[in-house]
This record gives structure tokens, C-alpha cells and sequence, in this order.
């Protein structure tokens, strides 16, 4: 059963999964959808049909629009926001009536892929994909898509090096290097012209730290 603040907003049809958390304050929109064991900050927006996947942790004050999706695991912290039109206006060119606010030809749309982090302060560009376990340094405006367990800094972000699945930097870049790389923590990389792939032997590595956790709480 997910637990929600007397003081949130929840609309109708939305879905929360088991153990999730939704905080002071808190407004989500119809047909939004958060999966099992996720944490919404107070004051965070969600808007209508967003889709969150599960253990997702969304810091205070987050805006996230319409358009966008959010996988397993990933890390939104404060005063996030999202966008998903490139060139918004509030009226028609007569200036006698609104755009509606729905969803149409120009909303786009943002995919943050599993295990990734968004640093506090970022604004997140649309019609873009940030990868699997990348991370946004805190403050960056993410202009274009984050291929996966990318660094990015910056205002456009740009890519800095390479972060493990633990979060350490485990590489930076100096050109278009290649090669093989390992994190303190014991992960494996490979990097080919700054794309990253796993070792094999991390999913070994995954599986038997899963086991340990499981007999740690058996």
C-alpha cells in the first residue's frame, strides 16, 4: 500500500505501487503511473500519463511534464525540470484565446533510461533520452540525448567522462579513447570510441551481491 501525505494532491485514475511514498504537498495528474517502492518529494509535480518506473527517488520541488518517461532506479534530485515543447506559446497568433495545455503534434518526448542520476538544479531538454546509469552534474542544462554511464556538466551539458553503476568516476576523457577500464568498487568496462559496455562478469558480480542481500534479510 503506498502512503500519501494528507496535504497531496492525487487525481483519478493514477496508479502508485506498493510501498511508494508521496510527500507534502505533492500534485499528480490523472493517468500518471509510479511503480513499487518510489519516493515523491514534497512540492514535486507530476503531470497527466507520465510513467515512473519503480524505486525512483524524486527530490523536492521536481516539475515533471507530460511526455515524459522515467525507468527502474532512477535518481531526480531538487528543483529539477523538465520541458516538452521547443517553441511554446501561450496564445494563438491572434491572441484572443490559449492553447490548450494537452498534449499535442508539438509535445515531445524525454526518456531517462534505468539507474540514472539528475543532479539538483538541471533543466532537461526534449525529444532526448538520457542513458542507462548517466549522470547529470548538478545545475546542467541537458540540450541533447546522454549516452549511457555518461558524466555530463554543464550549460549545454556536455560529456566529461564515464561513471560506474556504483556512481564513482571511473574514467575522464581526453579524446576518443578506447579501452578497457575497472571501478574501485570491482566492475568492469569496456569503452569504444566513448561508447560504454559492461564486462560480462558485472552481471556475475550483480547476481552474487543480490544473493547476499537476500540471505542479509532472510
Amino acid at each position: 500500500m503506498a502512503r500519501i501525505h494528507p496535504t497531496a494532491i492525487i487525481e483519478e485514475n493514477v496508479t502508485l505501487g506498493k510501498g511508494t511514498s508521496i510527500w507534502d504537498n505533492v500534485h499528480i495528474r490523472h493517468g500518471a503511473s509510479l511503480g513499487e517502492e518510489c519516493i515523491v518529494g514534497e512540492k514535486s509535480y507530476i503531470a497527466y500519463d507520465v510513467k515512473i518506473g519503480n524505486r525512483v527517488k524524486i527530490n523536492a520541488m521536481v516539475y515533471i511534464c507530460a511526455g515524459v518517461e522515467i525507468e527502474d532506479g532512477v535518481m531526480i534530485s531538487a528543483s529539477t525540470t523538465f520541458t516538452n515543447d521547443r517553441f511554446p506559446r501561450a496564445t494563438f497568433p491572434d491572441l484572443k484565446s490559449l492553447r490548450p495545455s494537452e498534449p499535442d503534434e508539438h509535445t515531445l518526448p524525454t526518456l531517462v533510461r534505468e539507474g540514472s542520476t539528475i543532479g539538483a538544479g538541471c533543466i532537461i531538454g526534449n525529444d532526448l533520452e538520457i542513458g542507462r546509469w548517466a549522470m547529470v552534474g548538478m545545475g546542467s542544462v541537458v540540450t541533447r540525448s546522454v549516452p549511457d554511464f555518461h558524466l555530463v556538466l554543464g550549460s549545454p551539458a556536455r560529456s566529461i567522462g564515464t561513471v560506474c553503476k556504483c556512481g564513482k568516476l571511473f574514467h575522464k576523457f581526453e579524446s576518443a579513447e578506447s579501452g578497457a577500464y575497472a571501478c574501485e568498487c570491482g566492475l568492469e568496462y569496456k569503452i569504444t570510441d566513448r561508447r560504454v559496455s559492461e564486462n560480462k562478469l558485472n552481471a556475475e558480480i550483480a547476481e552474487d551481491a543480490e544473493k547476499i542481500n537476500e540471505l542479509a534479510y532472510a
